[in-house]
């Protein structure tokens, strides 16, 4: 991995299956996650926004991240989403992972107040960070304003990876504006900008960014950790970009319908478990004509 990130590399933003019942399918997530790795990503970025992460109580949070630790995913291979609306649930979150010596994490803004200033943003960011008080603790700032309502301006960035610089180490922008990230990587050196949408993978490494965390990493992590390994390879140009035109090609397909029903379908569709079509409301599966064409479109990716 890079070496001059803090936080670098290809990281799954992995979904989570559910039981009949609508509970988490805890022994199917962790034998996702042995997947995902085995397939060439470095990590996994679990409950986030394709995880459906804020549709999950604390309880059910803690036990998606115990899951994989018990399957024996290393720990440093792990990075939860930890960030909720009210701050002390945050702080609760983060110190449950660090208990489980888990270190890294991605981290919303309190996000249901709209409207809010960048000094109330750095108000809630320092008040958690002051009261987790770990030395130990690597956050991933989590930017996705059509979500969330809430915009992590640059300056605001800058200004809490000055006030907590061994701590606040990246950010996730899945906004989709590469400017935007190019101008992270500009402006803060060595700070881990990773891309939220995975056409912006290559471009960002090739401006300095650190890598990805990503939906489509569900199904192509190969593809994506060859982008990730040799992007500055001559030799490898044309298997980079060919690489590239597969992720393209299944983001696209993962767009036909409401995008995390439809990646849960794909990933149904790739490990020939029904289980990933369940989602937990408001989120609802795909409908039967729809899985069906998806299905016929998803058998003649690749």
């Amino acid at each position: 991995m890079n070496g001059r990130h803090a936080v670098s590399g290809v990281y799954c933003a992995a979904a989570t299956p559910l039981r009949e019942n609508g509970d988490p399918d805890l022994a199917l997530f962790a034998d996702h996650c042995g997947k995902l790795l085995a397939e060439g990503c470095h990590g996994i970025a679990l409950l986030g926004t394709t995880g459906e992460a804020n549709s999950f109580s604390q309880g059910e949070r803690r036990s998606i991240l115990e899951s994989a630790l018990s399957a024996g995913i290393a720990a440093d291979r792990l990075m939860p989403g930890t960030g909720v609306a009210a701050m002390p649930e945050t702080v609760a979150l983060t110190r449950h992972a660090l208990s489980l010596g888990v270190t890294k994490v991605v981290m919303l803004p309190p996000f249901y107040y709209k409207g809010v200033s960048d000094e109330g943003i750095y108000a809630a960011y320092s008040q958690i960070l002051e009261k987790i008080a770990d030395s130990r603790l690597k956050v991933i700032l989590y930017h996705i304003p059509q979500v969330s309502g809430i915009p992590l301006s640059i300056p605001l960035v800058k200004r809490l990876a000055a006030t907590f610089p061994e701590t606040v180490v990246g950010i996730k922008d899945s906004a989709g504006d590469f400017a935007n990230m190019q101008a992270l990587v500009a402006e803060l050196p060595g700070f881990s900008v990773l891309a939220g949408a995975d056409p912006l993978l290559l471009p960002l490494l090739k401006a300095g960014g650190a890598g990805c965390i990503t939906a489509t990493s569900n199904l192509v992590g190969d593809s994506l950790r060859l982008i990730f390994d040799h992007v500055s390879d001559p030799a490898k140009a044309a298997e980079v970009e060919a690489a590239q035109a597969r992720i393209n090609a299944y983001r696209t397909l993962s767009n036909s319908y409401v995008q995390i029903p439809t990646i849960k379908a794909m990933v149904a569709f790739k490990r020939n478990e029904d289980a990933w079509f369940r989602t937990r409301a408001p989120l609802v599966p795909l409908n039967e004509s729809e899985r069906a064409d998806l299905a016929a479109k998803f058998a003649a990716l690749d």
